[in-house]
């Protein structure tokens, strides 16, 4: 019987570059592994609703309800599967021969019930190109577009924090894991490419505040200096500036 892997991709195909996008995520997701020996069940969270009911290939694919939130989005995949090995995903990614057999090795030896696993970015670890083996670690090693763990690690965590709507979101779960007191490992042998931000391209001045600013200053507030008053300060900058670049548009 081959060991099952839940992978939760997120995706916003809002043209055909994304969708294609998504495909080659999911094709060199299936030519990663012998499927008879290690069998992915592939959820594909769907931001652009007007596709539905398309189905992405060998894959489940829903399209939620509710507005578009990153940890929001992740945590309805976590509910909706069910394996032991769970590996939440972004959907810019080039999955190389060996990646989740090599992790799931490494997982192996470790001495904890609760553990986070990161493959190895050429690009978003290039820092860290003299690594011969699995290398504990938080910052700059942790990789928020794709990270592997376990269903006890997240049921440890609980939900991710939904007010991390995007940015900042591999931030928070740093934090999370430093709280909690879960190892972390970058596993230089598991190759995983992130072509980054290629979803974001495209993001007008309001996505990019509701994105990347407004969480920013959340993350601040929890996180960092956890003053109020500050924290209703940026806000209220926040919203003068969604609100100046909301009327913009409107003459645009």
């Amino acid at each position: 019987m081959p060991i099952n892997i839940d992978i939760i991709i997120l995706s916003f195909a809002k043209n055909e570059e994304l969708k294609a996008l998504t495909i080659q995520t999911i094709d060199t997701l299936l030519a990663s592994e012998n499927a008879a020996e290690i069998a992915f069940n592939i959820l594909v969270i769907e931001s652009n609703k007007t596709l539905q009911p398309y189905q992405f290939e060998h894959t489940t694919t829903i399209y939620p309800h509710q507005k578009f939130g990153f940890n929001k989005y992740l945590n309805l995949g976590i509910q909706a599967t069910h394996n032991n090995y769970v590996c939440l995903c972004n959907n810019d990614l080039i999955f190389h021969k060996g990646w989740a057999g090599t992790l799931l090795k490494m997982a192996s030896t470790i001495n904890n019930q609760h553990w986070v696993l990161s493959p190895f970015c050429e690009l978003q670890h290039r820092d860290f190109t003299e690594l011969k083996e699995p290398t504990e670690g938080y910052f700059g090693y942790f990789a928020g577009y794709c990270f592997f763990t376990n269903r006890e690690t997240l049921k440890l965590v609980g939900p991710l924090d939904e007010k991390i709507n995007f940015w900042y979101a591999d931030m928070d779960f740093i934090e999370v894991m430093t709280a909690h007191h879960i190892p972390h490992y970058l596993v230089p042998e598991a190759r995983v490419s992130h072509l980054t931000s290629q979803v974001t391209v495209g993001f007008n001045e309001l996505d990019k505040l509701k994105y990347t600013y407004y969480p920013s200053i959340y993350f601040r507030y929890k996180w960092k200096d956890k003053n109020i008053l500050l924290y209703v300060k940026r806000m209220l900058y926040y919203g003068f500036q969604y609100i100046m670049y909301y009327l913009k548009s409107l003459w645009a």
